[in-house]
């Protein structure tokens, strides 16, 4: 079992920058896949980006050249280093780990509010 502790959420004016950590304990092999979700009030959960073991990152159309995602495995610590915030970038966002041993696993969420 992968248990997450996320941090770094707030309030922030459009246009600024905040980063998410994500620290991972328990069992975490490779191959794995640590990432960011968001969800928005009335909306689904929508994946913001991912990181693979090997290095392979994917992001959302959304976020592309504003955020940007980062590991330190040796920590089994995941980022995501969010600049140029919009206020749609509003949400609660859950740091998610995927082991191919154990399955998904999700953190608590952190919630991020950008106000206009």
């Amino acid at each position: 079992q992968v248990q997450l502790v996320e941090s770094g959420g707030g309030l922030v004016q459009a246009g600024g920058s905040l980063r998410l950590s994500c620290a991972a304990s328990g069992s975490i092999l490779s191959p794995n896949v640590m990432g960011w979700y968001r969800q928005a009030p009335g909306k689904q959960r929508e994946l913001v980006a991912r990181i693979s073991s090997n290095g392979n990152t994917d992001y959302a159309d959304s976020v592309k050249g504003r955020f940007t995602i980062s590991a330190d495995n040796a920590k089994n610590t995941v980022y995501l280093q969010m600049n140029s915030l919009k206020p749609e970038d509003t949400a609660v966002y859950y740091c998610n780990v995927w082991v191919s041993t154990s399955g998904n696993s999700w953190g608590q969420g952190t919630p991020v509010t950008v106000s206009s």
